[in-house]
């Protein structure tokens, strides 16, 4: 089922118990979920769009090369591709208590939910363990390690996951292996779909994960 609507900034109107927030930005019928962990960590605070800072722009420039972004910029032209935080409040300081991100999960969880993309790409650990916690059947029970998932394809409950390491970590190799890893996923039947529609009257597909 796809979404009617047209918005790219808060497309579903979240309104988040503070008075600074980026909401998600991006097409709502997005096949690739970018998941952030805050506006301070991955910029947005100046936009309102999430990953408008410098390690932000660097991530945009590979999306943009593994053809999920048009443009790139303050208000990057997507293709197909959804971009949103764990914690979309600005916080106060370096880093929220997780009290806080207890508090606006379900900001994030109706977010992703209502996107349902195909592929969740979440950036930084703190995400990525969060991503891998709650929509993958993977257990994790020891530290995660970011250089060694990098851009590599993991399988979650209804969704595909391929961890992004924290952009401004980055060195010369993890723009070229996150690229390489999303054109080899894009090149496969990554939405995994049927179509029940061969099991009904007519000829419209109805297709399903």
């Amino acid at each position: 089922m796809e979404n009617v609507t047209d918005r790219i900034r808060n497309p579903f109107d979240m309104r988040p118990p503070c008075e600074r927030f980026v909401p998600g930005y991006g097409d709502a019928n997005a096949d690739f979920h970018v998941v952030g962990d805050h506006p301070g960590v991955h910029g947005g605070l100046d936009t309102g769009v999430p990953f408008t800072n410098d390690a932000g722009r660097r991530l945009q420039t590979a999306l943009a090369d593994a053809g999920l972004l048009r443009t790139t910029g303050d208000s990057p032209e997507v293709d197909g591709t959804f971009f949103s935080y764990l914690h979309l409040c600005a916080p106060e300081d370096e880093e929220p208590p997780q009290s806080s991100y207890d508090d606006l999960e379900r900001f994030f969880d109706a977010e992703l939910r209502a996107i349902a993309a195909h592929v969740l790409l979440p950036v930084g650990a703190k995400a990525t363990a969060h991503v891998l916690e709650t929509y993958t059947a993977q257990a994790w029970k020891t530290e995660i390690d970011m250089e060694a998932l990098h851009g590599t394809e993991l399988r979650g409950s209804g969704f595909l996951v391929v961890p992004i390491r924290e952009p401004a970590e980055w060195d010369e190799t993890h723009h070229d292996r996150l690229v390489d890893g999303i054109e080899t996923l894009r090149s496969t039947d990554y939405r995994r779909e049927a179509d029940l529609g061969r099991f009904g009257a007519g000829n419209d597909p109805y297709m399903v994960r």
